[in-house]
């Protein structure tokens, strides 16, 4: 295999790699073999056909595009490593050259990290964060402690109010036309949740039990469905149940109820000594916040497109995962919000892109400072994890592997990196 490497602009560049013509030989013999039972020949069984009579009989080329991915497998990641660079995105692969007898040629564009030039990064100054507690603080608590406890009354003598939990049946018809998935019977839907698209829940509200109605919606213009995006709807409804939250009186009892204290004000002054811890944590999250901003905004990089697109991926990935441990597949959530997995990725793209600036500049902070991180630190960190998992250290280590602890190196060295710069910036 020979390599040859070209620096694009904007911190792109391009592999050219040439695969030797004896080592394709072998990546269409093993194509060939892969592929041999799918091919139906005159006088031999499924499978039994020589390679030359498949390719006599289907053409040349026919196990063409197996063989340049099992070429593609056996070198591209060897060229990757010989060409040095420090490559942040997958790559853009293109066929120069593919016939039987001649090396294998292929190009792989690819985004490669960028050199980040630190602006003023030491003396940082920043609007220091509040941790006071207020009142509201401690009423807010204590609702959302009464909202905890609540309980569910049915509700008979009026109509339908925002914040009731309903029970309904529904029908949707577009252009007088009942559609797939616009029926329900005996589905609960919160009045305000917005669960339902445009006004629905809202126009509910003044219906009592028992009564039927017509909703008039428009389906929003990205809704995943192109039969429906867009377009006027009129569900026909009817309400089942009307349901209220009733919450608990604020008194003694209630204290007791919820907590180890006998008195409302002992429990009060047990939630303000808690609220103002939370809020000296989240004080100081956001003086860091606000600190690494400012040295990312004080700092000048040139990121490559394809490395925003592979970081926006990761996060299209993480997020599936989140919303499939709830029971939701991505699929399901982006039918429910009438989204498209294109408005998600542009909606993720800022983010993307603050992720990977803050990253490089936080390496490139420690990278400065001489910022390292010595075997005992990794070792007392593998040791929290093991213990926070219920797990042996040694099974810790080998989950991770030689790459994982690296990366668990690489991030402690830029949380520090963080702690730095926190130290040395002016909280005014």
């Amino acid at each position: 295999m020979s390599l040859q490497v070209e620096k694009l602009e904007k911190n792109m560049a391009k592999l050219t790699v040439e695969v030797p013509a004896e080592e394709f030989e072998k990546a269409l013999t093993a194509a060939y073999n892969k592929n041999k039972g799918r091919f139906n020949i005159p006088g031999f069984r499924k499978g039994k056909a020589p390679r030359a009579m498949v390719e006599k009989m289907y053409g040349a080329g026919v196990l063409y595009e197996d063989a340049v991915n099992e070429a593609l497998d056996a070198t591209y990641g060897n060229a990757a490593e010989e060409s040095g660079l420090e490559i942040v995105s997958r790559p853009e692969i293109s066929v120069v050259q593919v016939e039987k007898g001649q090396n294998l040629i292929y190009t792989a564009t690819v985004a490669v990290k960028p050199e980040v030039t630190l602006g003023e990064y030491k003396g940082i100054e920043v609007t220091k964060a509040s941790a006071e507690v207020t009142e509201e603080d401690i009423e807010a608590e204590l609702k959302r402690v009464q909202e905890q406890n609540s309980r569910l009354v049915t509700v008979e003598d009026r109509a339908v109010e925002d914040g009731d939990q309903t029970v309904i049946d529904f029908e949707g018809f577009v252009d007088g036309k009942s559609f797939e998935g616009g029926k329900g019977e005996d589905y609960p839907l919160t009045i305000g949740s917005h669960s339902f698209i445009d006004t629905f829940e809202e126009q509910l509200i003044g219906k009592n039990i028992g009564e039927s109605c017509e909703v008039n919606v428009t389906f929003p213009n990205e809704y995943h469905s192109t039969e429906l995006a867009g377009k006027p709807a009129m569900f026909k409804v009817t309400v089942k149940e009307i349901k209220r939250k009733e919450l608990p009186e604020l008194n003694d009892e209630f204290a007791g109820e919820v907590s180890e204290y006998d008195t409302l004000e002992e429990y009060k002054n047990d939630i303000k000594e808690k609220v103002a811890e939370r809020k000296q944590k989240a004080a100081a999250t956001e003086n860091e916040d606000h600190v690494v901003e400012k040295v990312v905004e004080n700092a000048a990089m040139d990121i490559p497109e394809p490395m925003i697109d592979s970081q926006v991926s990761n996060m299209v990935n993480d997020y599936a995962r989140r919303m499939q441990s709830q029971g939701l597949s991505l699929d399901q959530y982006m039918k429910f919000t009438g989204m498209t997995i294109e408005t998600l990725r542009e909606q993720m793209k800022p983010q993307a892109l603050k992720r990977i600036q803050t990253r490089l500049v936080l390496e490139a902070v420690a990278k400065a400072e001489n910022i390292t991180v010595s075997d005992e630190a990794v070792e007392k960190e593998i040791a929290t994890m093991a213990e926070s998992y219920k797990m042996e250290v040694g099974q810790i280590k080998e989950y991770l592997g030689e790459s994982g602890i690296a990366q668990m190196k690489e991030d402690l060295a830029v949380q520090e990196a963080v702690d730095f710069l926190v130290a040395e910036a002016k909280l005014v």
